[in-house]
């Protein structure tokens, strides 16, 4: 039996895909802790998880709406990505003392798992929930590139006593990626990444939902923009709503903040949905291109309609396109025609369900949450070997 502690950011679509390795991890016998969030961990793992809290960054900047590009970027890393790991890194050196971890699995954006696992002399894996960066997004931008770099070097120097060399994005012991070629396309990838497709473990139920609305004789397609986007998506839901006035389907739309006046009778307004059960049940998806979204609806087979918003969206929108699994709307130009147009297209041209169908056959092949698993068990094996006997 091995010990295994996962360091995650306080965001959903982190969470979910850890907890289903874990899950897994502790069905085989293994002990699990988390780093991070407390309420969200709970929520997510479990209420019987064992969470070592993590701090947040106080007094955390809002982002600006209609944030793009260069500017983007500085801001995920200075005000969100290093400040992160700053307030975490007191919870995460706590827990690595009081687990005692053979192995730590630290999420791409909770940079403080990394680096002190590194300078504890720890085997750890990276955690990718999103293959925009498997590709290297800043190679052609060499000057971006160094300050990323500068910044890593700071956080290091505060953090981990200077100790280490590793970017704590791509461990040298292994990264889990939760996609698959058929979905990520030709891109070449950094050494040791595992192809592990989405981890779909079981999870606590956050809400009820109306079964008996959704109708087996018409197609039933799912709306929503994430757990991230309530501001920026006011606009994009209304438009969503007013189109299905005018396609034969229903549409279930989450609306988590509430931002939905009067819908059509064939629209169901949800705060949140049980997502993984639902998209058992509709026949596309019409989403902001979250990677996870997009991983569970391809699960499903199910064809899809795009409109990415900002960060690894449209990258993960491009992804879907050269699959063939779906069509990409402009997000700031996505009025109802243009949806009820790209809907209509994904539920009525057959092409996409075969490459969403192919692109979950690739999935199911990788073996998920199982095959993370064996990679994470691999490494703990060896780590334990390296321990003297009596020791593990």
């Amino acid at each position: 039996m091995a010990r295994f502690l996962f360091v995650v950011p306080p965001l959903v679509g982190h969470v979910n895909p850890a907890a289903g390795v874990a899950a897994e991890l502790t069905a085989r016998g293994h002990e699990v802790a988390w780093a991070g969030h407390e309420e969200l961990l709970w929520q997510l793992a479990g209420p019987g998880a064992l969470v070592f809290a993590c701090g947040l960054p106080p007094g955390a900047p809002a982002r600006p709406p209609g944030l793009k590009g260069p500017a983007a970027l500085r801001f995920l890393w200075q005000d969100f990505l290093v400040p992160l790991a700053d307030a975490m890194a007191p919870g995460v050196a706590a827990a690595i003392d009081a687990f005692a971890p053979h192995v730590v699995v630290a999420d791409q954006q909770a940079l403080a798992g990394g680096l002190l696992a590194e300078a504890r002399g720890l085997p750890w894996v990276t955690s990718a929930t999103t293959s925009a960066e498997l590709a290297d997004p800043l190679a052609g931008m060499p000057k971006v590139a160094d300050w990323v770099g500068s910044l890593l070097d700071g956080l290091r120097s505060r953090i981990a006593g200077g100790r280490g060399t590793a970017d704590p994005r791509f461990s040298p012991h292994g990264v889990l990626a939760f996609t698959t070629r058929e979905l990520l396309g030709p891109a070449a990838l950094p050494p040791r990444v595992h192809l592990v497709g989405p981890s779909l473990g079981s999870r606590p139920s956050t809400s009820d939902f109306a079964w008996d609305w959704l109708d087996p004789l018409r197609p039933t397609v799912l709306v929503s923009l994430g757990t991230a986007n309530t501001e920026a998506g006011a606009g994009f839901l209304a438009a969503a709503a007013k189109a299905f006035a005018r396609v034969e389907a229903r549409a279930v739309l989450v609306d988590p903040g509430g931002v939905l006046g009067p819908v059509p009778p064939n629209v169901l307004v949800c705060p949140r949905v049980p997502q993984l059960p639902l998209l058992a049940r509709v026949d596309a998806v019409l989403c902001h291109a979250g990677h996870n979204t997009v991983c569970e609806a391809l699960w499903h087979g199910l064809p899809l309609v795009v409109a990415p918003i900002r960060d690894d969206q449209p990258v993960v929108a491009a992804q879907v396109v050269a699959a063939g699994a779906g069509v990409r709307l402009r997000f700031g130009r996505a009025d109802a025609d243009r949806i009820a147009a790209a809907v209509e297209e994904v539920l009525t041209e057959p092409s996409y369900r075969r490459a969403a169908e192919t692109v979950a056959a690739s999935f199911r092949a990788a073996g998920g949450s199982g095959a993370a698993a064996g990679h994470l068990e691999q490494l703990a094996l060896e780590s334990l070997a390296r321990l003297r006997p009596g020791t593990s």
